[in-house]
């Protein structure tokens, strides 16, 4: 049976939001669950908890959204090959740094991502399966030391116009890749531990509760709304999270620190504020059928 402290029951509170929001859009679990049990675990403990969890969801997304296969599989194809440098440097890394400064260049590589994403920022490549292959490698890499790839993927394919069930189709099977790749090098490399273990029977009935909340309660409400808000919500954690390990590494002393965390809210706010004056300019526009984040 699980021990519950604080951290437990922040744990579970955090991954029955982030499965609710994963059941909305498709993805997001651990782009909103990582940054807040980075507070109180370690990546070395968190990660193969993470990967095993994300096994079952992605394969639960692809498997919901196999219709659509047939016509991402060639586009996604040069991602899928490019990951495996990425995961095997990435694992390396994250068995061999010190957990503080894991999650230094998890909280750095995150927020300037959340931004572009909630900037709206959208630069279609023409050279597609050029870039895939450089990519993949950015994209396994960052997920294995992170266990988050969903920022960066949205953003890439937002950019090319996938359509909504392409899109979670394509998202599907490169996290379904990245997921099994990276959950075989942590068994290599040790990761696997009884901590990490622990912590599944903590986050295993969030999901099974939250993904179908999430699929019913996108129903009700506008996608694109839903998702600026969640993006608002991991910018706060991920500045916070950052201003945090700015003193642990010694790099910056309290209180100055949480300059970090003042200037991405005051960023995002300015986001957000432009977000929702288009939307009021705009009112009857349909809701978005491609989601990002």
């Amino acid at each position: 049976m699980p021990t519950f402290d604080t951290a437990s029951i922040i744990l579970i509170a955090i991954t029955l939001i982030a499965a609710i929001v994963n059941g909305a859009l498709g993805y997001g679990f651990s782009s909103l669950t990582v940054p807040v049990a980075l507070l109180f675990y370690t990546n070395r403990v968190l990660n193969p908890t993470m990967v095993i969890v994300e096994v079952a969801i992605n394969l639960f997304v692809l498997i919901m959204n196999r219709d659509s296969l047939p016509r991402v599989y060639k586009r996604v194809y040069p991602i899928v090959i490019g990951l495996v440098p990425g995961v095997l440097l990435g694992s390396y890394l994250l068995a061999s740094l010190h957990p503080s400064w894991i999650k230094f260049f998890t909280y750095l590589l995150l927020l300037p991502l959340i931004f572009v994403q909630a900037a709206g920022i959208r630069r279609p490549i023409q050279a597609e399966r050029l870039v895939g292959l450089p990519f993949g490698a950015g994209i396994g890499f960052l997920y294995s030391v992170t266990t988050i790839s969903g920022p960066p993927l949205a953003v890439l394919f937002n950019n090319q116009g996938l359509v909504k069930k392409d899109f979670r189709a394509a998202l599907g099977l490169i996290r379904v890749a990245e997921s099994t790749m990276t959950a075989i090098a942590y068994a290599h490399l040790g990761l696997f531990t009884r901590q990490s273990h622990a912590l599944v029977p903590l986050i295993v009935p969030s999901v099974l509760l939250g993904i179908p909340l999430g699929t019913a309660l996108i129903r009700r409400l506008h996608p694109e709304t839903f998702r600026r808000i969640c993006m608002s919500f991991d910018v706060w954690v991920v500045s916070f999270g950052l201003s945090r390990v700015l003193v642990d590494l010694k790099i910056v002393a309290a209180p100055a620190n949480y300059a970090v965390m003042v200037g991405a809210m005051i960023l995002d706010a300015y986001l957000l504020y432009v977000f929702f004056a288009r939307r009021a300019r705009t009112p009857a526009d349909p809701a978005p059928v491609v989601p990002s984040g």
